[in-house]
């Protein structure tokens, strides 16, 4: 759907807030915490941006994007942007959901990461809900939406942490100390800043049905062999040759079977596919641990195969 660029601020040092309405001030999609929408930003490309504003709010959509010096292209093209630019965008997606039994929330926040923590945040605090917000940055200038974080609902759940100039860094061991069956652990951020959160938690003890992760972009890939395998397709019985510098969504496409994709990268979940016969190589940010151990579904836009024949729910 088309929507409209209402404002864009500046949130914070290289961070640039938009609000999306529709164009003819209806209302959108509801959605809830943690979902993000697709963008399409020009040039083909496609981005996902989470939802940071209150999901109760229907007449807007708020995105934080990060300028990434490193941007592929997406944040660069988002940054671009001005008020009253069209931008075509998809409805809610929602891959990184709060869990409603949950006694108690720890969200934990790395820079760009506190985007879905912070529609955590204040959908749980309309609802009464136990929480703490934990919010982790490089500097003071680099820290998004103090001011939102700073009233009645969220100032008195909410702990700041810089690296610089004070050096005052979340206790991870502290934090995730005590885990319990009825607390819910949510975490996103830099890959890096992620690893050491869930790396943390496991040591202490948490299950992984505890343990909630979105990957903004996908963490180094495995070092496993990338040789050539073949995918088949069940509904029509066709083996298709995946070549070592192929993905399996680029194989199957230039064989005529299309597969809908979104980030590429193995974070979104968009081409989650099921696999009846054979082992994949898991290479994506997204399935725990353990749907990756039960080797019956995949991401075909970066994972791989340990066996020779990997056949295809298609």
């Amino acid at each position: 759907m088309l929507v409209r660029i209402a404002s864009k601020t500046a949130a914070a040092s290289g961070i640039a807030v938009f609000d999306l309405v529709a164009p003819d001030g209806s209302q959108l999609p509801s959605f809830t915490a943690g979902a993000h929408i697709d963008v399409h930003v020009g040039n083909g490309l496609v981005r996902q941006y989470s939802l940071c504003n209150d999901p109760a709010e229907t007449h807007r959509y708020r995105i934080g994007v990060l300028r990434d010096p490193a941007s592929r292209g997406g944040s660069a093209s988002m940054h671009a942007l001005e008020p009253d630019a069209m931008v075509e965008i998809s409805e809610p997606k929602n891959h990184f959901p709060l869990q409603a039994d949950a006694g108690h929330s720890i969200l934990l926040a790395g820079g760009i990461g506190v985007t879905p923590i912070l529609a955590m945040a204040q959908q749980l605090a309309h609802a009464g809900a136990s929480f703490e917000l934990h919010y982790c940055t490089r500097t003071p200038e680099h820290t998004a939406f103090r001011e939102r974080l700073a009233q009645d609902d969220l100032r008195g759940r909410t702990h700041f942490y810089v690296d610089e100039p004070a050096g005052h860094r979340a206790d991870l061991p502290r934090l995730l100390a005590a885990p319990q069956a009825g607390t819910h652990l949510y975490v996103c951020g830099p890959a890096g800043f992620m690893d050491a959160v869930l790396r943390q938690a496991k040591e202490a003890g948490w299950r992984d049905a505890n343990l909630h992760r979105e990957y903004f972009a996908a963490p180094q890939a495995p070092g496993a062999a990338k040789g050539a395998f073949q995918v088949k397709v069940e509904s029509s019985g066709l083996v298709i040759d995946v070549e070592p510098d192929q993905t399996v969504v680029q194989a199957l496409s230039a064989n005529g079977v299309e597969i809908q994709t979104s980030c590429e990268q193995g974070v979104c979940g968009t081409c989650l596919t099921r696999v009846l016969a054979g082992e994949p190589d898991h290479r994506d940010a997204y399935l725990t641990d353990e749907e990756r151990a039960a080797n019956d579904q995949f991401l075909p836009c970066c994972s791989r195969a340990r066996t020779s024949l990997l056949v295809l729910d298609l």
